[in-house]
């Protein structure tokens, strides 16, 4: 039974190991403060209608940790609830690395990264996969995103925390990019056309 939501993450170990290294004390008022949150609030679910990615990590049996990247159409990681958050699981190389864990060992992190904000989300939980679900299927998955989805993955949310902005190099989606380039473009053949009118001959133009 953990006192605080975020034990989930601050083992006996990692406890010690912050004692060791000068920042318990810290750790320990915002322990006291509340904790970290345990559902979903505005806040998480308008960060997460904006991803269009996210870092899922699993662990076998004997704990040997596997990272997997999740990519989809914007908002693809949705609120199923106050406390569950769940995805559509599409055709992938079907290594099923990330199934054959889950089917042996609950425990899970999501790791929500927005780049071009240096804004990032940690989420520890439990996930499970749901298969012969139409109907959890229908509400996951975005009609119109080209993947073909076989199943539901469902997390359920223990604590949640969010990360410091520190160290996080900004990068863009070409989704975000292009309207930029397209300005660029349109700019540059404004000028090369300006630049025509004035090379031309007198009496040309």
């Amino acid at each position: 039974m953990r006192l605080y939501s975020s034990d989930v993450a601050f083992t006996p170990a990692v406890k010690a190991m912050q004692t060791s290294k000068g920042s318990r004390s810290s750790y320990a008022r915002m322990e006291s403060g509340g904790s970290w949150r345990t559902t979903v609030t505005a806040e998480l679910a308008a960060f997460l209608a904006e991803l269009d990615m996210f870092y899922l990590g699993t662990a076998s049996a004997e704990g040997q940790p596997y990272i997997q990247y999740r990519g989809g159409p914007p908002g693809f990681l949705q609120v199923v609830d106050d406390r569950t958050i769940g995805f559509a699981d599409f055709v992938g190389n079907r290594q099923y690395i990330t199934l054959g864990n889950l089917a042996e060992n609950p425990q899970a992190f999501i790791f929500l990264m927005d780049y071009a904000r240096s804004r990032r989300i940690k989420l520890w939980g439990k996930a499970r996969v749901v298969e012969d679900d139409p109907e959890l299927l229908d509400r996951l998955r975005d009609p119109a995103y080209h993947g073909r989805a076989e199943r539901a993955i469902l997390f359920q949310i223990e604590a949640w925390d969010v990360n410091c902005p520190q160290h996080i190099h900004k990068r863009f989606s070409q989704k975000q990019v292009a309207p930029l380039i397209e300005q660029l473009q349109n700019r540059i053949a404004e000028l090369e056309a300006e630049l025509r009118q004035l090379s031309l001959p007198p009496g040309d133009n």
